[in-house]
């Protein structure tokens, strides 16, 4: 009977094809559109794409001309954007809120330099939000749109004394994103993000203004701070923008955008701004320095403009033109090189800092020669790493799930090995406490083998490129030591690799303190909130556990703390000038100041 039944389940003829209309294509594929869901812990959580999609509209307005202020209310559940631009016009409001491929952005006379091309934008916004309203004004008229779910709830229409533009208020849909709410520092972070990429717009959100008058500029001030090592270097056209400068620290660092929107992995227009770099540097000094030499320690910001933007997806993150390489790599040589003529102390800072980039370089390799002999002597693999079989960067589904546990020794490895996903999970057992590399050299990564072997692992002893795993999870014991530890793998990390933490590619493994469990059930508790919450509900006789280390839980308990259910605490640093000074805090010489803040906050 079951095997008649799944035959007749698996029959496919006319009666299983189905269409759908594009809400709810929206609302069944949900991430095809905005990409991630969350619940706003995250900057990229879909509610912040809602945000975005609406922002984008209003900026492309002030980017015609028209609306020079955009105003932002919020509170944790809804978001109310009102531009004072044209306004979309009345007698199509309906079909420009609720019908894909629909909207002026096809006309590059109307929006000659606009993100979103592709007519979905709002429309997504409106299916996914529990409640939706727009309201236009235009020449003294006004009409007003109200959507449940992408349903269209009331229309109305009269009169008007406001100004022109359009207002925007929704509020996410619970259904799909949960227990989420609005985080006012991302929503801020963003606000900033436009006005940089804006110069000259002024947005107001919660009664706080955002402006910058020299864009890029102004951003990469905001980023590098006291560390730039000579003033930004800084050009603005119509179509082009970008300003750059050195810094003392390791790496490269780069913020790319594209008709305004944050390209997160770079594309045509970044490889060319590198490429002009490179070579504005050579043609003016007449040598032949290497990418490498050259781009060591910058920061970066470009930003262009350009009418048929052609993006990987829906979600933006990477640009496809390849007919704006040459004009961007010729652009960014000529001004840059122009800059230089004209600022020859800053040319001398920058050229002694690729100089002494090409010296280390070479010194380094001399020491990297005599670290990959040892490595190959100790064994051909890399020691205490129990590698998984799927990468990051491969060619399968899978491979954003890539993980790989740094963990405090072998007894915390032995736990996660034994319950660990083989295909997507890794693990690498540290041997003791690593070095502090707070002010050491680069060489040190080198000749430290522990170090050495971790920076093997991850496979990002050239660049970030070839990074093998999505998330690195710092596993460690919740006590003294296992914080002094998870100190130590932050400061290596943020000295010679911030690129990975400024990626978000660093995080912090939450496991559990206690076991709190009678005869029918087991609740484990990460705090001791949680802890007192599951006494309250099991009874005051059920039986309390304190895990004191990883090494305790047994992998039979583990599995779940790794799996689908995982906890992390993802490692955010959002400006590149915060991480000297917080390193030099926590990690330099014991100052009075931090034995002063050590005895203020010692429980």
């Amino acid at each position: 009977m079951t095997e008649k039944l799944m035959q007749e389940s698996q029959i496919y003829d006319e009666s299983k094809v189905k269409t759908l209309s594009s809400i709810e294509h929206i609302r069944l594929r949900t991430g095809m559109y905005i990409g991630r869901l969350g619940n706003g812990t995250h900057p990229d959580d879909g509610i912040y794409v809602l945000f975005k999609e609406v922002m984008d509209n209003s900026v492309d307005e002030y980017i015609m001309g028209y609306g020079k202020r955009i105003r932002i209310s919020s509170d944790r559940t809804s978001l109310t954007v009102r531009d004072y631009g044209r306004g979309i016009p009345l007698g199509k409001l309906v079909e420009c809120v609720s019908q894909i491929n629909t909207g002026a952005k096809y006309n590059t006379d109307v929006f000659m330099f606009s993100v979103g091309l592709n007519g979905i934008g709002t429309k997504a916004v409106n299916a996914l939000s529990e409640n939706f309203r727009v309201v236009a004004y235009r020449e003294g008229n006004y009409r007003e749109v109200v959507y449940c779910r992408g349903e269209l709830i009331s229309d109305e229409s009269g009169k008007s004394s406001k100004r022109n533009g359009t207002l925007v208020e929704f509020t996410p849909d619970r259904e799909i994103f949960g227990d989420f709410s609005f985080r006012e520092e991302f929503l801020q972070d963003r606000c900033q993000h436009y006005t940089h990429l804006n110069a000259g717009l002024r947005i107001r959100l919660n009664g706080t203004d955002f402006i910058s008058e020299d864009g890029l500029m102004d951003l990469l001030h905001d980023e590098a701070g006291e560390s730039a090592m000579y003033p930004v270097v800084f050009f603005r056209d119509k179509t082009l923008e970008f300003a750059l400068t050195h810094t003392c620290d390791f790496g490269e660092r780069y913020l790319s955008f594209a008709n305004g929107q944050y390209t997160s992995s770079g594309g045509t227009h970044l490889s060319a701004f590198k490429e002009g770099i490179t070579k504005g540097i050579n043609s003016y000094t007449g040598e032949s320095y290497s990418s490498q030499d050259v781009r060591e320690g910058i920061i970066a910001a470009v930003s262009i403009r350009i009418k048929e933007p052609v993006f990987e997806s829906q979600t933006k993150t990477r640009l496809g033109n390849n007919d704006i390489r040459g004009w961007i790599v010729n652009t960014v040589k000529t001004e840059l090189e122009k800059h230089l003529h004209k600022n020859p102390e800053s040319a001398s800072i920058l050229v002694n800092k690729v100089k002494i980039n090409e010296k280390v370089r070479t010194e380094l390799s001399n020491v990297k020669k005599k670290a990959k002999q040892r490595a190959r002597q100790v064994a051909l693999r890399i020691p205490h790493l129990k590698d998984c079989k799927i990468h990051y960067g491969d060619d399968n589904k899978r491979a954003e799930e890539t993980t790989i546990f740094l963990t405090e020794g072998a007894s915390a490895a032995g736990s996660i090995i034994s319950s660990r996903d083989v295909q997507t999970q890794a693990v690498f057992a540290l041997k003791g406490k690593p070095l502090n590399c707070f002010g050491k050299r680069q060489d040190t990564v080198y000749k430290n083998e522990e170090i050495y072997n971790v920076m093997r692992a991850l496979n990002i002893e050239n660049d970030l490129e070839g990074l093998r795993y999505n998330r690195i999870i710092l596993a460690t014991d919740a006590d003294v030591d296992g914080m002094h530890i998870r100190n130590l793998l932050l400061t290596l990390f943020l000295h010679f690799f911030e690129g990975l933490v400024l990626d978000e590619h660093l995080f912090i493994l939450d496991t559990p303190l206690f076991r709190v469990r009678n005869k029918k059930e087991t609740v484990y508790c990460y705090s001791e909130k949680e802890r007192q919450k599951a006494l309250t509900r099991l009874g005051e006789k059920a039986e309390i556990t304190r895990f004191k280390g990883l090494g305790e839980i047994s992998p039979k308990e583990f599995g779940q703390f790794i799996g689908k259910d995982i906890r992390l605490e993802p490692v955010r640093i959002t400006r590149l000038k915060d991480i000297p000074e917080m390193l030099d805090f926590y990690m330099g010489r014991n100052t009075p100041e931090r034995r002063e803040f050590i005895m203020e906050n010692l429980v």
